[in-house]
């Protein structure tokens, strides 16, 4: 059985974590599973924008019993290498060009809580709860803290990170690790998928790149140039032209079909 499915239809291509009887917990197959797929999705043109969804009541609940025994029997020289691929499976979604979202059902524990950060949009559900517990068994939420501090802050992240509590959906949105609340994941998802497709994909690839440069900051000379000369290669592109006279013509541009 696949431990991590994908379907892609009508733009949208699904990930589907697939190890429910584990809680879709990471180990090292469903880690080199995600890397592909997403590797995949990033080089496939039928895919215009990423759904992460997972399988049974929980979304992640982090690392996986029996994978957590091999890692503490490896040398230092092996954890390492073993931590590069989750590195790596992190930044790929981090950095993939095409928008992404998060449909969080359950428990999102510790490498859960990653992928939910490292995603543009994410819904829950109001039963979902979160939890960067590693610090209760000696660990620490390293290679997912890039992403969780951006998404959360350096004040949540000295408490969360430090405690190991846990914290339901309404504060997950309050920190803003996530975008919306709802009953209802698929509709939810449903709209922001609507909104989404209304945007042209070069367009979409480039604002996610400008919200990473400008978030590193200062506002100075450089950035200020920087983002001029962002808006000027824009305005030149195609899609550009093509949303501008859409725009003046009255019709759907040709990424709408």
């Amino acid at each position: 059985m696949a431990r991590v499915e994908l379907e892609i239809a009508r733009g949208v291509a699904t990930v589907t974590l697939n190890r429910p009887e584990r809680h879709n917990a990471f180990n090292e197959e469903l880690i080199e599973g995600l890397i592909a797929t997403l590797q995949r999705i990033e080089g496939d043109d039928a895919a215009r924008i990423l759904l992460l969804r997972a399988a049974g009541k929980s979304f992640s609940a982090g690392a996986d019993l029996d994978w957590m025994r091999r890692m503490a029997a490896y040398d230092e020289a092996e954890n390492l290498a073993d931590a590069k691929r989750l590195a790596l499976l992190l930044q790929l979604l981090n950095f993939m060009p095409k928008p992404t979202i998060a449909a969080v059902q359950g428990a999102a524990l510790g490498g859960g809580v990653g992928l939910v950060a490292a995603c543009d949009i994410v819904v829950a559900s109001p039963v979902a709860m979160f939890g960067l517990t590693e610090v209760r068994i000696g660990l620490i939420p390293a290679v997912i803290s890039p992403y969780v501090v951006q998404a959360i802050g350096e004040r949540a992240a000295r408490r969360y990170f430090l405690t190991g509590e846990r914290f339901d959906a309404a504060t997950a949105l309050a920190l803003g690790l996530v975008t919306e609340v709802a009953e209802d994941l698929s509709a939810a998802a449903a709209r922001f998928i609507e909104g989404l497709e209304a945007g042209a994909p070069e367009a979409q690839a480039a604002a996610k790149k400008v919200i990473r440069r400008v978030g590193r900051g200062p506002i100075n000379s450089a950035m200020i140039d920087d983002t001029a000369e962002r808006i000027a290669r824009m305005r030149a592109h195609p899609e550009a032209r093509e949303g501008i006279a859409a725009f003046f013509e009255k019709r759907k541009p040709n990424w709408q079909g």
